[in-house]
């Protein structure tokens, strides 16, 4: 297909602009976040550096926004936007909670744990959704994705590349993983959190709200739980049921019905829309 204008890192013949395409992929992002929760050191990292917990709604967007202009913006917009995530993790350390020792944010080890849970979240989600997926294609989009691993300063010989050096990275780091203090409050942050003012309901004992937007995010929560690993789910103190998995995509994709529903300005963020129409397509 030819591109008129610089459609970015991946354009509109990959494997990773196909994945995308998929507005569920928002619970792919929040998967990734329970996942991340279960590494001691990067739980800690966020804990300790990030206002989260005071802007909740403001941080998401911007890592939405980060993850977004990774996916579309042309290519001089990607590496600002990615150097000055790089400087940012440049100058932030952290204490872990359990030996003391003070760690870097940018430590390898953990810019790896982030991008491998981030990136097999979302293209799980897509194919549990009932994106018809190839293996070829879910291998090509993991070593698409090396790209967004070096942006944040990865070197992508040291990143798995595929499903099956994913669930190898998986394995390898389990004895690694654990609930901790932080990661349980953490959890129990992205379960409920508290609610912008404007979403209505009635108002009681620690910010929650009875409105119908409380229960509804606390559906999307609930399938995100539901869709992790069975032995992430055991860590949270779940079950590793298949019936857990069963009902997880039966919930997975019905909310994909509905956002399919939704008119386009809701189904296609801005960013998309405007690679789209570099690209000479609508």
């Amino acid at each position: 297909m030819a591109v008129t204008e610089d459609a970015g890192l991946f354009g509109p013949d990959s494997i990773t602009w196909k994945v995308h395409s998929e507005p569920i992929l928002f619970l792919g992002g929040l998967r990734s976040l329970y996942l991340q929760a279960l590494h001691p050191r990067a739980v800690a990292g966020v804990a300790q550096n990030s206002g989260y917990r005071a802007d909740p709604w403001g941080r998401l967007v911007r890592t939405s926004n980060y993850v977004g202009t990774v996916l579309y913006a042309p290519t001089a917009e990607v590496e600002r936007a990615a150097g000055r995530l790089r400087r940012l993790h440049a100058g932030m350390t952290a204490t872990d909670p359990r030996t003391g020792e003070v760690f870097r944010i940018d430590d390898p080890a953990l810019l790896r744990w982030v991008h491998v849970t981030e990136v097999e979240s979302f293209v799980t989600t897509a194919v549990r959704a009932g994106m018809r997926l190839t293996p070829d294609e879910v291998d090509g989009y993991y070593t698409e994705q090396l790209r967004a691993a070096e942006l944040v300063g990865l070197d992508p010989s040291t990143v798995p590349s595929t499903a099956a050096e994913v669930d190898g990275y998986y394995e390898s780091m389990r004895p690694e993983l654990g609930l901790t203090r932080d990661g349980a409050e953490t959890a129990l942050f992205l379960t409920v959190p508290p609610v912008p003012e404007n979403w209505g309901g009635w108002p009681f004992r620690l910010g929650l709200s009875l409105s119908p937007a409380r229960w509804a995010y606390l559906g999307v929560a609930s399938t995100a739980i539901g869709l992790l690993p069975p032995w992430a789910r055991r860590a949270y103190g779940g079950w590793g049921w298949s019936s857990t998995d069963m009902a997880a995509g039966l919930s997975l994709r019905g909310l994909r019905a509905l956002t399919a529903a939704l008119p386009e300005k809701y189904r296609i963020p801005p960013l998309r829309r405007a690679a789209l129409e570099r690209a000479g397509l609508r």
